[in-house]
């Protein structure tokens, strides 16, 4: 399961689809808020990748829905740190 998360966590195209999940919600929380896009993007992203890598050849529904679940887990770390150094890049400009 740790090797699961830290594959995730290192993996470049979660962190560029998270980067720029979070990029689009910063645009356009004037309109949508910013909580409610993140965590519908987190789920998005944490169900796309492995419908559409290797997970998607598994034989079972449990490894599926394990590579989901810690996705969704990886996501929210790294979304995590972004948003840590959003909100720091923030308070430091005013």
């Amino acid at each position: 399961m740790l090797e699961l998360l830290i594959s995730q966590l290192t993996d470049p195209f979660r962190i560029g689809l998270v980067v720029f999940l979070l990029v689009t919600a910063i645009r356009t929380r004037a309109a949508t808020g910013l909580w409610a896009p993140l965590a519908v993007g987190i789920l998005f992203v944490a169900v796309l990748i492995p419908l559409t890598t290797g997970a998607a050849a598994a034989p079972d529904n449990a490894t599926r829905l394990t590579a989901m679940a810690v996705g969704v887990l990886a996501n929210a770390m790294l979304l995590a740190v972004l948003l840590a150094g959003w909100f720091g890049w923030q308070k430091a400009r005013r």
